[in-house]
């Protein structure tokens, strides 16, 4: 009866999502906005609606749709058109919208208290460089998939309202230049002092502490003498250091790009035990890098969890009973101490279920360390022989769900570049979650110029790698589809993705083309894992491996998406009732730029 009820829930949603109703009401709701609006310049005159007909919504000036085929508005971007009036109520019918720039424009008025309510979808709310007044409202905590939201440049009055506090998935947050006043939440001051600048009223942290006088009285200036005198010695010694110590070290091997042998690095990490690792959330108990040694007995290969072409992680086990992994990422990196640190703090904003949250990061020297949350059942692929059916679906759709959320959910897409089984972690509940991303900014490696196949994996591991790389030289969003497509393989027929045991032959060929001489001889049986075919899943098994399939063709661009290969995979799945608790997704933002 309950697998009846979700079932009819789903077909119910799938009608109400379609019905020509919701179309209707974007038509309405563009007709309210161009209506209520003074257009000075012009540049909605160009909106017309024949027949109140939804079809061509979707080419209207700054109108997006969910994609072709679906005249759902998903965004609505509409900035430095010098639209005034105020925020029109007629918004209400755009009920799908993800995203909202109505940026430096002559706005005017309060925020509406309702905007969540009217768009209770929105990831990206941009009001900036308007004349709005009034206070910020309370209810904006009630857009609860917001990304960003960026309210400067206006006439805001009153506080900073402590209910934004809520928003865990706020990862920008511009209040800048408006008159606002009082104390800033402290939960808000990590966004630093520039979100809250040329507001006189506001104090607390990132800015000045209340009370505290205005200008420079005595102790401060006793302070910046101390200071000036101090950054003096520190800049000679730094041109000191940079001009003949850096020298004599790069001479010894100790460069950027040059490995150190294990005693050398591990000796390093004891010099340099008192170190203190950076942790994106304010910990209640700091870790020192000493911490770190002791917790992965030195870097002991017993405590190695992986080895991969980004790093050798390690299982460190805390004295609290916790576990975190330690990635030290391979030699090789480009990036400057500075680019490196403001690049990892951006990885570190990333949170989704389906990923492994980046925790923090050490840096010494030229050696650089990650610190994720530790996934107690390891690999998927340590892990995949001892899965059954089901078990391997909800892998492959979970991991899909993360995969697809970098590509589509981030306001700017990740490209992970590194995927594989290796990278696809199980987590108690052998819940999949994705590591590594992000990371192809971070190392480099200097191929051989003899060397034309990549099949040391400057963009990928070994069988993951997409076929067009050999001639594009880049990294792309079709290229991370093609070597989640390679995993999906290897769910389906629990081989390798190189060195396939063909019978008592070891094949002579990659997983892909395997599978390939498999299908076209008409023998897609014979490439299913022998421990799940015959079991009671076999059209499902098809189903999943022509979605395989479809993400290693040779063509990148007769590759899906990789939001459409999550939605395939999940339909499969759908059955199995391990959606339930994730029945409140959050929106993804398609994006279908490569980066």
């Amino acid at each position: 009866m309950k697998m009846i009820s979700i079932t009819f829930l789903f077909f119910i949603i799938i009608i109400l999502t379609s019905s020509p109703s919701y179309a209707e009401d974007d038509v309405l709701c563009l007709k309210g906005l161009k209506n209520s609006l003074t257009d000075p310049s012009g540049r909605l005159t160009t909106w017309s609606f024949p027949n109140s007909s939804s079809s061509s919504i979707c080419t209207l000036t700054g109108v997006s749709c969910w994609n072709a085929k679906e005249n759902r508005i998903i965004s609505l971007h509409l900035p430095s058109m010098q639209l005034a009036g105020q925020i029109p109520e007629s918004l209400k019918l755009c009920r799908s919208l993800q995203s909202l720039d109505l940026s430096d424009n002559d706005f005017s008025g309060s925020i509406p208290r309702e905007i969540c309510s009217w768009l209770p979808y929105l990831v990206t709310l941009n009001l900036s460089g308007n004349k709005l007044s009034g206070e910020i409202p309370s209810e904006i905590a009630d857009c609860k998939f917001l990304n960003s939201l960026a309210l400067n440049d206006n006439k805001l009055t009153g506080p900073v309202p402590f209910q934004l506090t809520r928003l865990n998935r706020l990862q920008r947050l511009s209040l800048s230049d408006n008159g606002l006043s009082g104390l800033i939440p402290a939960d808000l001051s990590h966004f630093g002092e520039d979100g809250f600048t040329g507001n006189n009223g506001l104090c607390g942290k990132p800015l000045s502490n209340c009370g505290a006088l205005n200008g420079k009285n005595v102790t401060v200036i006793v302070i910046a003498g101390v200071t000036g005198a101090v950054g003096s010695l520190c800049v000679g010694f730094a041109v000191f250091w940079w001009f003949f110590v850096r020298d004599v070290r790069r001479k010894k091997g100790y460069g950027a790009g040059e490995c150190k042998d294990d005693g050398d690095w591990i000796g390093l990490m004891n010099s340099h035990k008192l170190v203190q690792v950076a942790l994106f959330q304010k910990p209640i108990v700091k870790i020192r890098l000493a911490d770190l040694i002791v917790a992965t007995d030195s870097f002991g290969s017993d405590s190695v969890v992986v080895s991969s072409r980004t790093g050798v992680s390690y299982k460190a086990d805390l004295p609290d009973g916790s576990a975190l992994e330690v990635k030290r990422l391979s030699c090789g990196y480009e990036l400057s101490e500075k680019q490196f640190r403001s690049e990892v703090n951006r990885l570190g904003q990333i949170r989704h279920p389906n990923l492994v949250p980046l925790l923090g990061f050490c840096v010494v020297e030229d050696e650089r360390l990650l610190v994720y949350k530790h996934m107690v059942n390891g690999t998927l692929k340590s892990r995949l022989q001892g899965l059954d059916w089901p078990a391997r679906v909800k892998v492959g759709v979970r991991a899909a769900r993360g995969l697809a959320w970098l590509h589509h959910g981030c306001e700017t897409a990740c490209l992970h570049q590194y995927i594989s089984s290796n990278v696809i972690l199980l987590d108690e509940e052998f819940d999949a979650r994705v590591i590594d991303y992000g990371l192809g900014k971070l190392v480099s490696f200097e191929r051989d110029s003899n060397d034309s196949s990549f099949s040391n994996g400057d963009f990928g591991e070994v069988g993951y790698v997409a076929p067009e790389y050999t001639s594009t030289m880049v990294a792309s969003l079709s290229g991370d589809v093609y070597a989640f497509g390679v995993v999906l393989l290897e769910i389906v027929t629990g081989q390798k993705p190189v060195l396939v045991n063909d019978g008592e032959d070891w094949f002579n060929g990659s997983l892909v083309d395997w599978v390939s001489k498999h299908l076209s001889d008409g023998g897609s049986k014979d490439v299913v894992d022998r421990s799940v075919i015959g079991r009671g899943y076999d059209d499902e098994i098809m189903q999943f491996l022509r979605i395989a399939c479809s993400c290693v063709v040779s063509r990148p661009k007769e590759r899906p998406l990789m939001i459409h290969v999550y939605e395939s995979l999940k339909k499969l799945g759908y059955h199995y009732g391990f959606f339930t608790e994730h029945s409140d997704e959050f929106p993804l933002i398609f994006n279908k730029q490569e980066p």
